[in-house]
């Protein structure tokens, strides 16, 4: 696809490297450094994923009416100063709760900003046969990222402390800042930038609400990766304390699934070939939740290991297929003057459904328990393929009937 997209991967690669190499940095440094209570940590969770997404809100229709290019590398720039700021704190032993709060925010804001220029961005850089192919490679690097950054992680922080991570992660959006800036291709120049009301701020919302395709993918994704991620913590408390997994363990368990990732992006261009859009996000939407209810029977021991190893993999496996597809959807059905609107709005909800249903979750836990928990969500994720089966112009959005019976036309 070209030397510009090859620069754009490669600053990708950089930066998604070092999150996953910090997984869970702010947490450790709260606890390990700041010796904060849970409440506080759960607090650090939910403020910087809430109030991030909040303050990016209005930046929506801001990042459409101006260069991607120069958004991104600003982004990337913000990031890399704002976690830098903690080291330097921390050395000078001025390191408090309250700017790790900050500072996580400032990330979170950052991170949607990004992705919804960078979205556009990709949008304007490579042909649209290329688009699922691009997405396809991002979203295996991002996989072997994850299977990768987190053990690594973990070893350098016993090795050095807790604050190598973030300042790993912080460089790494310096690295990526200087790929995009190698980047040569002329950037197309954006509409005139309007007034900007109150109602605009919320285009992106209207226009996705609106869309017989992008609607039901919404509700979908906003749903399950609510959900889904809402066991996350459950489990981590079940198998550390409860059944006595050692860290390696539960390291083991979750990084051997991430090779998923890598087979399901492969797979999603030649099965869209093969079967279309559509039917490819129907069936992984399907496919994806069957997985889930089954990490509520986790046991002690080697039997419990494999069955959350192999459980994992299946919903890697389908969510990697999915991912893609649906990154590619969102593009292909957004006007150019929409898009990063659209993107913002989906990624500003899909961090607030995230944030919101961890906690509901947490407290649910305290009140039944994590195991019970656990199979309550998985319950529900098997509800959410339901939003792919509305209405009848949906339905042949995605190719279940065809336009002749309904008299409509194919989106």
């Amino acid at each position: 696809m070209g030397r510009d997209f090859g620069w754009l991967w490669a600053a990708y690669a950089a930066s998604t490297v070092g999150t996953w190499f910090a997984f869970d940095a702010f947490t450790l440094v709260a606890i390990l450094v700041l010796h904060s209570t849970p409440a506080e940590v759960s607090l650090l969770a939910a403020a910087g994923l809430i109030v991030g997404a909040l303050l990016a809100v209005p930046l929506g229709p801001w990042i459409e009416f101006r260069r991607k290019r120069p958004v991104m590398i600003a982004m990337d720039l913000l990031r890399c100063g704002a976690l830098l700021t903690l080291p330097a704190a921390y050395v000078l032993h001025g390191l408090t709760f309250g700017q790790l709060v900050v500072v996580s925010v400032v990330v979170a804001a950052a991170d949607i900003v990004f992705t919804a220029a960078s979205g556009a961005f990709l949008k304007s850089l490579v042909a649209k046969e290329d688009l699922l192919q691009a997405n396809g490679r991002f979203e295996a690097t991002q996989w072997s990222a994850t299977a990768v950054g987190p053990p690594l992680g973990g070893a350098a922080i016993g090795a050095s402390g807790p604050m190598t991570t973030i300042v790993v992660d912080a460089v790494s959006f310096l690295v990526s800042a200087l790929g995009i800036r190698a980047i040569r291709r002329p950037e197309p120049a954006p509409a005139p930038a309007p007034a900007l009301t109150v109602g605009e701020i919320f285009d992106g919302w209207r226009h996705i609400l609106r869309h017989p395709v992008l609607r039901p993918l919404f509700l979908n994704s906003a749903l399950f990766n609510g959900l889904l991620m809402a066991t996350a913590p459950l489990l981590s408390v079940l198998m550390l304390g409860d059944l006595g997994f050692a860290p390696w363990q539960y390291g083991l368990a979750f990084g051997v699934p991430c090779l998923g990732g890598l087979v399901g992006s492969r797979l999603a261009r030649p099965l869209v070939g093969r079967f279309g859009q559509g039917r490819v996000l129907l069936a992984t939407s399907l496919l994806r939740v069957i997985w889930v209810p089954g990490l509520a029977f986790v046991t002690p021991g080697l039997p419990g290991l494999l069955l959350v190893m192999g459980l994992e993999f299946g919903i890697i496996t389908c969510c990697s297929i999915y991912a893609p597809v649906s990154a590619t959807a969102r593009l292909e059905n957004s006007a150019p003057d929409t898009v990063a609107r659209v993107l913002s709005a989906w990624s500003v909800t899909t961090k607030v459904s995230i944030a919101a249903t961890t906690a509901a979750w947490g407290l649910l836990a305290g009140a039944i328990g994590p195991r019970e928990a656990i199979a309550v969500a998985g319950v529900l994720t098997l509800l959410t393929p339901a939003t792919m089966l509305g209405r009848q112009s949906t339905r042949v959005a995605y190719g279940m009937i065809s336009p002749q019976r309904t008299g409509t036309t194919r989106t």
